[in-house]
């Protein structure tokens, strides 16, 4: 078998957003959000695709959105590049998803909380070494918790993950192993396939279920992302020749000056006129009346 990469979006969908993908979802949100303790009982998996009210703001689409039994609000993305101001534009689509909940004359009381959890295939958070950081509400210097704490941001930075399959041990560890693997498995792991929401993923996620257009859709996608990527590299690697040679000319710079400094001041010992001295080593007048101080 091979399986589709669900780092993608088209695949994410499919896997998690899909008509069958009820216990998926609900056996992938409790293990990334309740640290694998069954808190979500139910879920429904609504349309993700968020409808200004006002006029003239943004539409916006998610790749994942699900109603839990709480009355809750999960919204999913799954983000392969880190594109300019990722993080403003999570924060946007949960506080849109929190404030598009009411209508005009609506009570604030009825507002449901909004989670938005967010999978980078990127490192968001290079000052911390976790997995998995959550953010909510809290006062500045006391880590008071805002009592309408009704908004939760949550990463998951693949890349931070280093486990492999003989490591694997909690049901987050195994979630976190397929999205990140899956592409580069051939069977279901062993350890893996006793989870039944894990399995049903690996069978939506094999190759052999997908239609020529799908697959011809998501090879289209892949090559896109590789292509984006490899771009971001060459910009990076350019940039950083480009800061080495700054960085060079600097130093030689700094050390030419150093030179002229030294002559300057051994044709003071020797009684030169400042005048010859700034003629001779470029230096202002007031460079070489410094050095006699």
């Amino acid at each position: 078998m091979r399986f589709i990469n669900p780092k993608t979006d088209f695949a994410f969908k499919r896997i998690f957003g899909g008509p069958e993908s009820k216990n998926i979802l609900l056996s992938f949100l409790n293990a990334m959000i309740y640290n694998a303790e069954p808190i979500i009982e139910d879920l429904e998996i609504i349309d993700p695709y968020q409808a200004a009210q006002i006029m003239g703001l943004k539409d916006t689409y998610l790749d994942v959105k699900a109603r839990l039994n709480d009355g809750s609000l999960v919204i999913i993305e799954m983000q392969v590049l880190n594109v300019e101001a990722f993080g403003r534009r999570i924060l946007y689509n949960a506080s849109k998803a929190y404030s598009t909940q009411l209508y005009s004359g609506e009570n604030y009381g009825i507002l449901k909380k909004v989670i938005a959890l967010t999978i980078t295939d990127f490192i968001m958070f290079p000052e911390t070494e976790k997995i998995i950081t959550h953010f909510v509400f809290k006062e500045l210097t006391d880590n008071l918790i805002y009592k309408e704490n009704d908004i939760d941001l949550i990463y998951i930075e693949l890349p931070k993950f280093k486990g492999n399959i003989d490591t694997l041990k909690t049901l987050t560890d195994k979630w976190i192993y397929f999205l990140k693997d899956a592409p580069n498995l051939e069977t279901i792991p062993e350890n893996m396939a006793t989870i039944e929401a894990i399995k049903q993923a690996f069978q939506i996620a094999n190759r052999t279920n997908l239609t020529r257009e799908e697959l011809e859709d998501l090879q289209k996608r892949e090559l896109f992302i590789h292509d984006q990527q490899a771009m971001k590299i060459q910009a990076e690697k350019e940039g950083m020749e480009k800061g080495m040679e700054k960085g060079m000319e600097k130093g030689m710079e700094k050390g030419r000056e150093e030179t002229r400094k030294e002559i300057a001041l051994n044709l003071l010992k020797n009684n030169m006129n400042i005048q010859e001295i700034a003629t001779i080593t470029g230096l202002s007048i007031e460079e070489i009346e410094s050095l006699n101080s």
